[in-house]
């Protein structure tokens, strides 16, 4: 072993900017030198081969372990000595000489090996190698220890050997810590570039959103609801007909949290496809199945310290439902494809226009996980329940629109805001705001007209019946064919209208949206409506 080459080496190490680099840095400068048969390194990890680890008899504490990281070497047989595998990938702390030498934090030298045959796992090795010493050293970084660097030599080593080992292996440790932290810094790095893409993404997709209008006594309450939870870390139910504001109410809830410096993210459970929503929610790695071209972050992990929305929640299969359980209750997951567990710090808000405690009763929610959804509800009333504050939206949504559209905004009569005030608003806040656009962009300069239709009794959708007994259990593809031959029935009844009083979503007593995403998800086309 040359110690000239120990000079350089320590140069190019400290140049390295990831982990991997430094060590193959390490492992193939050493593996340079004339002599050195084997030299590899083994820092500390968690214990996770113990199953097949031919040490596992012995391993006092399985928890953790050495992992090999790096290895090579200059075999008189041609041998490959980088491979990272093999019975010596794994050694548990205090066992055999790797072991001690993590354990006692001290080195270890053996020279003329074949006086020292307890030591040596492999002597058929050892001697068609000509091995002559062993020496590690422990990699010591503010009196912890890393890991060990072990090396096979030719020769026999002397003090000077050691000490010029010793010193390089101090060197090694400081190197190893420095590429950690540059890689948390770049991790971090990505993660504020991720968290800013998608709060930019945010910002253009809610421009000039305002917060929650109005004054009736059925607002009020919902504000002082608000007010009560939002400082809290639980878990919100928002429950309301579709177009009430549910997700204005989780912007709120948000805004006036401490983690309201952190990222909203907001999730459309009922326009993810059952086949993408564990990769949606949680992530995937890249491989992990056909179209998984590059690692992908998934909602959880990008709302780590924030606040998740999981809009239409009654969407997410029942398959998903007991991980999506699991983060509500531990904050694990793991990424599609990938083993290691990862833990977020998450508020989970949701939302939904369904009557869950029928659909637990239908077998289609799981009722352990209503539960834990339901720790503090907030139902927002239809817009018909608060007539009160429909000329105080109107208003807002004149001005807006107008000012959008760069127009001064409309006169609009009293008589006008009494038709809207009478009107049932099926639609509720949402189609309010569809009929005030659409009547600011017609009017012209003239006064402000509406057109609503009249009001039709409201009766509400049929329920399916509850999915009990042994006859009534349904594999996953009867389900989806039973769900596909009730949405072409709706369809056809409604002659392909989705949307409005008289279309299909009504019939079904689902989310116009929702409708929409399944009917894509199920590549179901709405038959084409024939001309009046």
């Amino acid at each position: 072993m040359q110690l000239s080459t120990l000079r350089p080496l320590m140069l190019s190490m400290a140049h390295a900017l990831s982990v991997e680099a430094v060590l193959r840095s390490i492992v193939d400068g050493i593996a340079t030198c004339t002599d050195v048969v084997l030299v590899r390194i083994w820092l500390f990890g968690p214990g996770d081969v113990c199953g097949s680890c031919r040490f596992a008899a012995e391993c006092p504490d399985r928890t953790q372990c050495l992992h090999l990281v790096a290895s090579a070497g200059q075999s008189r047989h041609g041998k490959d000595q980088t491979g990272l595998g093999g019975g010596f990938r794994r050694f548990p702390l205090g066992v055999r000489k790797i072991g001690m030498v993590a354990q006692r934090g001290e080195p270890m030298l053996l020279r003329e090996l074949e006086h020292h045959g307890e030591w040596i796992a492999d002597p058929a090795w050892a001697a068609s190698e000509g091995v002559q010493t062993f020496a590690a050293q422990p990699l010591v970084f503010q009196g912890k220890v890393l890991g060990v660097l072990g090396l096979f030599d030719r020769g026999v080593l002397d003090d000077q050997h050691v000490d010029w080992l010793r010193h390089f292996a101090d060197h090694a440790a400081v190197s190893i810590i420095n590429a950690r932290a540059f890689e948390e810094i770049e991790q971090l790095k990505k993660r504020l570039e991720q968290d800013n893409a998608y709060l930019q993404q945010e910002v253009r997709e809610n421009s000039g959103a305002q917060g929650i209008l109005g004054s009736s006594n059925a607002l009020r309450k919902v504000l002082h609801q608000i007010d009560l939870v939002a400082p809290t870390d639980s878990v919100v139910l928002i429950h309301g007909e579709s177009g009430t504001g549910k997700e204005l109410v989780a912007r709120a809830l948000h805004e006036r949290s401490a983690r309201r410096g952190r990222p909203l993210v907001r999730v459309n459970c009922g326009a993810v496809s059952d086949t993408l929503f564990e990769s949606e929610f949680f992530g995937h790695v890249k491989g992990a199945f056909t179209g998984a071209l590059r690692d992908r972050v998934g909602r959880f992990e990008l709302a780590d310290g924030g606040t998740i929305f999981l809009d239409e929640i009654g969407e997410v299969p029942l398959a998903l439902q007991p991980k999506l359980l699991r983060v509500l209750q531990e904050r694990e997951f793991e990424r599609v494809g990938e083993e290691r567990t990862r833990r977020v710090d998450v508020r989970i808000l949701t939302a939904t226009n369904r009557d869950l405690r029928r659909e637990v009763d239908a077998g289609r929610f799981r009722e352990d996980l209503f539960y834990r959804l339901s720790v503090f509800p907030v139902e927002l009333p239809p817009l018909r329940d608060r007539r009160d504050d429909i000329p105080i939206l109107a208003l807002h949504f004149i001005n807006q629109v107008a000012a959008r559209i760069h127009r001064n905004p409309p006169r609009v009569t009293r008589t006008a805001l009494e038709e809207l005030t009478a009107y049932d608003w099926p639609g509720n806040v949402r189609e309010l705001q569809n009929v005030v656009e659409r009547a600011v962009i017609v009017c012209g300069n003239g006064p402000l007209r509406f057109v609503v239709e009249p009001s039709a009794p409201r009766v509400p959708p049929p329920q399916p019946a509850p999915l009990r007994g042994p006859d009534t259990i349904l594999t996953r593809a009867q389900l989806k064919a039973l769900e596909r031959s009730s949405l072409q029935a709706a369809l056809a009844a409604t002659h392909g209208q989705v949307f409005g009083a008289d279309g299909a979503a009504a019939l079904l007593g689902m989310n116009p949206t929702t409708l929409a995403s399944r009917l894509k998800a199920l590549r179901i086309t709405p038959p084409r409506r024939a001309p009046r």
